[in-house]
């Protein structure tokens, strides 16, 4: 969706933001105007994670709009994490940047060729990846995020069969710790899939005292040598801890600004995609947003983010299935 185009279809100005203005002091007024939350997942812009009022990963930004007493979110990461907003907090309103911001992981599955495939194995528990539409979220039994993935399908009995979706590559690791078969969808982030071994190794041969830590969506090749594979988060606490002073990071390079100031003495070296001469490797999706946008939903209030209730009402289930399994990671 092009918000210019459908914010001259609603009728709103078409407004160019003066020259001069400060768009954080803009954004911060309007905040405090308007009784509205600002989140940010790790992935966006410096300058939106240091406005944001809270910064996280998938699993912390759930959590965090289940229990704000906000009027307005405004949830500036892709179009996923609004709807699981607007799924948990129905009587806020949500707004995201940027209707484009999409995900190529939840792309990846469409809700109906899903529903068919949950249909060709049945007695399966359908355990979803957060990065997916409301569509298929309410076809599942339960969400996880790469933070409590391991922790919950560990605590599925092992007499019942799982289908894991959308991402092979976190299916894959999945099945490699916890010991479970399970019926994997075929799909992927883009971002995780670019990373290249061998640019990576090369890196390595640079920097020789440097740790690799991965995300779990990156391929088993890249995984084979890391030294740490986690969640955006537990990438972040693991490089606050380790020893280590410098960090080859196989994610989104978004969140080297977390590390970064949490770690100000320590390195941290973005592992480069395989398809291009560039130093790191940033999802578009996300980089669509930036402070001017913000600015302006925040002062229209759009574009809403809007969740049909009978698919709200099924797909929440899963969600707080996904925060009962959860425990003890929702308070880290």
């Amino acid at each position: 969706m092009n918000i210019k185009s459908e914010w001259l279809k609603k009728g709103f100005v078409d407004e160019t933001i003066p020259a001069g203005v400060d768009l954080v002091e803009a954004v911060n007024k309007l905040k405090k105007e308007k009784n509205a939350l600002l989140m940010a997942h790790y992935y966006q812009k410096n300058e939106i994670q240091d406005t944001a009022d809270f910064v996280g990963d998938s699993l912390a930004l759930a959590w965090e709009a289940s229990q704000t007493n906000a009027d307005i979110i405004l949830l500036s990461g892709v179009l996923f994490m609004g709807e699981t907003a607007k799924i948990l907090s129905p009587e806020k309103k949500v707004l995201i940047p940027d209707f484009n911001a999409g995900c190529s992981l939840a792309d990846s599955c469409p809700a109906d060729a899903f529903e068919d495939f949950i249909k060709k194995h049945p007695g399966h528990i359908v355990v979803t990846y957060v990065n997916t539409t409301a569509d298929v979220k309410a076809l599942s039994d339960i969400v996880v995020t790469s933070t409590n993935a391991v922790k919950i399908i560990n605590s599925i009995p092992k007499d019942k069969n799982i289908i894991f979706g959308p991402d092979r590559n976190l299916g894959n690791y999945l099945q490699s710790v916890s010991g479970r078969e399970m019926v994997i969808w075929d799909g992927a982030c883009h971002v995780h899939e670019k990373f290249s071994v061998e640019k990576i190794v090369d890196l390595k041969k640079e920097h020789p005292n440097a740790e690799v830590i991965a995300h779990p969506e990156c391929k088993k090749p890249v995984l084979t040598i890391s030294d740490f594979i986690g969640s955006t988060a537990s990438l972040l606490k693991y490089t606050q801890t380790s020893a280590s002073n410098e960090f080859i990071v196989a994610t989104e390079s978004g969140v080297l600004h977390q590390m970064q100031l949490a770690s100000k003495g320590k390195t941290f070296i973005p592992a480069p995609p395989s398809d291009s001469t560039c130093g790191c490797n940033d999802c578009e999706f996300m980089r669509l947003n930036t402070l001017e946008k913000i600015y302006l939903t925040l002062k229209y209030e759009y574009p809403e983010v809007n969740v049909e209730e009978g698919v709200r009402v099924k797909a929440i289930k899963p969600i707080e299935k996904m925060f009962e399994l959860s425990g003890d990671l929702l308070k880290k």
